[in-house]
């Protein structure tokens, strides 16, 4: 604890540094009025509703997981499974690559599919976050583990991509992604290919059967409302009485970033400079709540439906008053995200899995160490019991 001789001179220290912040925040009071004309309201409207997401490698928590296993599981708001696989920072990425076709090269998984539609072959030609097989099997040494969760994220494009270019739809459907439309994984311009692709599938199925597709990535965090919230609360950007939301124009939105280069959309395609490689949406917060005090979420259209936000927003308004336990937050992201873990008798099957393949490496004189660990207890855990 503090002494409470030093807090006098603590309150005075916070104080003086404050008053030389002031600026920054007349600052950013200004940036936020720029934009806050432009705040809209929202009105409900009806729509199938669809949420994809992959499950977080943190829901495992293996007692016991010698190589790592990282466990891919893509599921939507109905409960289907759209991908599963397990991989570990040991596995050799060029039999994973061939994993994704069939004997004749036809894509076997949504990852193959969405491979096949960028034109690559192999996982290191899609990101060279995916190490070449050669050095896995040569120097496993210098293998960073953490490109199993690119894999992970990389199956859940897929699985996007899959839904909206190989599917049909029965209804105008929204389709909500775990996270924004930005991706810095994918080698060269292949992001700004898949976003082409995607668009382009959205107006072919438009074209044949009058459906609208709508695509949204809702961020859990963001850097944009960090920056932004204290100064949108004193100008009042979004007052009580109606759901809202605004467009944040991306000057703004580049002002939140380390990398600038994460703020530049589809609107520069053609210009001189840098391709937009990493985004394919414009950012937009929103507030379902009447409420001065509802949670605000930044929420990215894709770049070519962004003229379409009223209604975009009236659809996941619809969705997100339902929302639980999370409130006035997309219930279809949240029944995604309950299907998608790995808990209680599925991460004990999983478990068991990884115990009963480990023992299987060993021969018989050795397995009991496996089968002694199996039975070993956190004793620490005891204490709660």
């Amino acid at each position: 604890m503090f002494d409470l001789q030093i807090l006098p001179q603590l309150k005075q220290i916070i104080a003086i540094r404050t008053q030389g912040d002031k600026r920054l925040l007349e600052t950013l009071r200004r940036e936020v009025r720029s934009f806050s004309s432009e705040v809209k309201k929202i009105q409900v409207r009806s729509a199938t509703a669809v949420s994809l997401v992959a499950s977080d490698g943190g829901n495992n928590k293996l007692a016991f997981d010698p190589f790592y296993v990282q466990l891919v599981r893509v599921t939507d708001s109905y409960g289907k499974e759209l991908c599963f696989d397990a991989v570990s920072p040991s596995t050799d990425t060029d039999e994973l690559s061939g994993a994704q076709f069939n004997s004749d090269g036809s894509p076997k998984t949504a990852l193959g599919k969405m491979m096949m539609g960028l034109g690559v072959d192999n996982l290191n030609k899609l990101s060279p976050m995916i190490p070449k097989g050669s050095i896995i099997r040569n120097t496993p040494e210098k293998v960073k583990p953490g490109w199993v969760m690119v894999y992970r994220d990389l199956c859940e494009w897929a699985v996007l991509y899959e839904r909206i270019v190989f599917e049909s739809f029965a209804t105008d459907t929204l389709i909500v992604r775990d996270g924004q439309l930005r991706s810095k994984i994918f080698a060269g311009e292949l992001f700004v290919k898949w976003r082409k692709n995607i668009e382009e599938s959205i107006d072919a199925i438009y074209k044949k059967d009058k459906r609208r597709i709508y695509l949204v990535g809702i961020a859990k965090h963001s850097k944009v409302i960090d920056r932004y919230r204290l100064a949108m609360a004193i100008e009042g950007v979004f007052p009580s009485g109606e759901p809202r939301y605004v467009r944040i124009p991306r000057n703004i939105e580049a002002k939140a970033y380390l990398w600038e280069e994460y703020a530049r959309g589809a609107e520069i395609e053609g210009e001189e400079g840098e391709a937009p490689k990493f985004v394919a949406g414009d950012m937009f917060l929103v507030r379902f709540g009447k409420r001065s005090g509802d949670p605000i979420w930044a929420i990215d259209i894709l770049s070519s439906q962004s003229n379409r936000s009223s209604e975009i927003f009236g659809y996941l308004l619809n969705d997100a008053i339902q929302g639980f336990p999370v409130p006035f937050y997309p219930l279809c992201l949240q029944k995604a995200h309950e299907h998608a873990q790995i808990v209680d008798f599925d991460l004990q099957i999983f478990q068991d899995e990884i115990f009963s393949a480990v023992r299987g490496l060993l021969p018989k004189e050795k397995q009991y160490v496996v089968d002694s660990m199996k039975f070993h207890s956190d004793l620490s855990a005891r204490r709660y019991t």
